[in-house]
């Protein structure tokens, strides 16, 4: 650091939780530990209802329910980044997961619902040696990753998750639900 300048509050784990849960209150979205369940993803928002929020310990489990709404995206973003701050991975990486995030929430918004009560869930999770991210709707169309022709203002969404990530897949509906989940993985690396 050079004189002058403070260490931001986002750069270790404490100041990550702090920034996590103002990102998280933004988003509309309760902030609570580990203790509180979630509801079943993709399932409807009632009227006045703040969507569960379960925030684990680093290098553990962020998962948060909101509305399926165009001005959630950059709340999720957020939360994502603090979130992933205590976890060991490159600024590119760091970079590269928060853009797939965005890329998949906003995808989730635009196909995955249909009325203002739709919810998405977006979930964190370190597995092993890699950091998966798996965002759910309730809409039982799947994607498709496809070429966009260049004259085309949509499209790329998928491409630019498959390029910016490890590996990335779509799963079916949990049993007894509806819906799909589009994750992606980042493997682990130690900044340089």
């Amino acid at each position: 650091m050079t004189e002058g300048q403070t260490r931001s509050p986002a750069k270790g784990p404490a100041g990550a939780h702090e920034v996590l849960a103002a990102a998280v209150m933004e988003a509309g979205c309760s902030y609570a530990s580990l203790s509180l369940r979630t509801d079943e993803p993709g399932r409807r928002a009632r009227p006045g209802e703040v969507a569960p929020v379960l925030v684990g310990q680093p290098p553990g489990l962020l998962r948060t329910v909101l509305p399926a709404q165009p001005s959630r995206a950059s709340a999720v973003r957020r939360a994502v980044a603090a979130h992933l701050t205590s976890l060991p991975l490159t600024p590119e990486q760091l970079d590269n997961a928060v853009l797939a995030t965005g890329e998949l929430f906003a995808n989730a918004v635009r196909h995955g619902s249909t009325d203002s009560g739709d919810t998405i869930t977006v979930t964190v999770e370190r597995t092993g040696h890699d950091v998966r991210v798996t965002v759910a709707d309730r809409s039982p169309a799947l994607p498709q990753l496809r070429a966009a022709d260049t004259a085309e203002e949509s499209g790329r969404g998928l491409a630019l998750v498959a390029a910016l990530s490890d590996d990335w897949g779509i799963a079916g509906p949990a049993p007894g639900t509806t819906g799909k989940s589009v994750w992606f993985t980042l493997t682990l690396r130690e900044p340089s």
